[in-house]
């Protein structure tokens, strides 16, 4: 006997996006995950920069078939008068406008937050961006890269010695894409009792600062400046990747318990009566001395081997994976995180899955990102146009 799934968590909210890369989309994909019905409006001439970034699957980019899964797109030039008509038609039936276009680029087209606030009270409207809507930097352009440097997380991240560096991943652009569906999930719950929308003003700058806790903490105790620690904590040890024989391990014991069964795990009881490690900031003021003391036991010894013995005592610990591991891992594999979304052209895509496990109502798992245009003609028959006015726009190149 088949029971019916439970409507997902965001059913019945609709979400219009008009975004690129990366901030504006892995919003809306959080979203679209949680069950919103997300419109990708894109420009019929080529649509979202990253439908251009490679590897590509038989002229599909593939980072952009997993980045917009979920979502429906609707290719619409808003440079014509019709266009931006159109716009204003899906408008009507949206609770959600998420845009990550440069300030003041959408008001100019008379889609700003002020004009809109008038003829569509209800609407949530979230503008993501490098610096923010206003300040003196609000009209610079800002990618991830520079949010990194002026946040300071570039300042703090890579060897005490080396070059500044940026984290692996876009995290600013990540980050802010997270602030900005947390903060629409608030506005609609504020919506539920004002019966009223507004206007969310994320940044990658400040989602690159809001991450800077510990080193917020040491500035604001000491006055002191962050600087990298490579793989380390900040003011704890051990807490950083140790060298084995056969690669790395990091590992965390920096409580009253864990740094006693780590020494006796290792074989380093010796430094247990070491008075420079009794504590774990004393640890941390000592590490030139400790971790090396510390590598003399693990370097001995395979990973899996300390990694074993690690566990058995109770101590935190994991070995560092590469990405080609990590997407074969048997645990993530174990829990079904991998998904295979269906693609029209490509069959099924293997799809990260979403870290939101919802017990009644889970995130949605149904397609890969879409072709350019693949919805226009469903999404706007669903607005009440006909088939022959539809035929007029695609052939005048205003929809795809």
């Amino acid at each position: 006997m088949t029971t019916t799934p439970p409507p997902a968590a965001l059913h019945g909210v609709r979400v219009l996006e008009i975004g690129a890369f990366m901030a504006a989309p892995f919003a809306t994909m959080q979203l679209a995950d949680l069950g919103a019905d997300v419109i990708k409006i894109e420009n019929p001439h080529g649509g979202d920069p990253v439908r251009q970034t490679g590897p590509f699957l038989d002229e599909h980019s593939s980072p952009f078939i997993r980045l917009n899964r979920n979502k429906r797109s609707v290719a619409l030039d808003l440079k014509t008068e019709r266009g931006t008509a159109l716009l204003r038609t899906l408008l009507d039936s949206a609770d959600v406008l998420v845009e990550n276009l440069r300030p003041g680029a959408l008001a100019a087209l008379g889609f700003g937050y002020d004009a809109l606030r008038t003829t569509h009270p209800r609407l949530i409207y979230v503008s993501a961006s490098g610096w923010g809507q206003d300040g003196p930097l609000a009209a610079q352009p800002g990618l991830d890269i520079m949010a990194q440097a002026r946040s300071g997380l570039m300042s703090v991240t890579g060897a005490p010695d080396g070059d500044p560096t940026k984290i692996g991943v876009p995290v600013c652009d990540l980050v802010c894409g997270l602030y900005a569906a947390t903060a629409t999930l608030a506005a609609l719950r504020a919506r539920d009792t004002t019966g009223h929308g507004q206007h969310i003003d994320v940044s990658l700058l400040e989602a690159g600062v809001s991450l800077t806790v510990w080193e917020a903490g040491t500035y604001h105790a000491t006055g002191e400046a962050g600087r990298k620690h490579g793989s380390a904590h900040q003011n704890s040890a051990p807490y950083q990747a140790l060298r084995c024989r056969d690669g790395w391990v990091t590992a965390g014991a920096t409580t009253t318990k864990t740094w006693p069964a780590f020494c006796h795990a290792l074989g380093l009881t010796a430094l247990l009566d070491d008075p420079r490690y009794t504590h774990s900031y004393d640890r941390y003021q000592h590490r030139d001395d400790l971790i090396p003391a510390i590598e003399a036991a693990t370097t001995t010894r395979t990973t899996s081997e300390v990694v074993d013995l690690l566990v058995a005592a109770g101590v935190p610990c994991a070995p560092i994976a590469t990405t080609d591991q990590v997407y074969t891992d048997d645990h993530l594999t174990g829990r079904g995180y991998f998904w295979d979304a269906p693609h029209p052209d490509l069959g099924t895509v293997r799809q990260l899955g979403s870290p939101m496990r919802l017990s009644h109502t889970p995130a949605r798992r149904d397609t890969a990102g879409p072709g350019l245009g693949a919805h226009t003609r469903d999404v706007l028959t669903e607005a009440g146009l006909g088939s022959t006015e539809l035929d007029e726009l695609h052939e005048a190149g205003i929809i795809r």
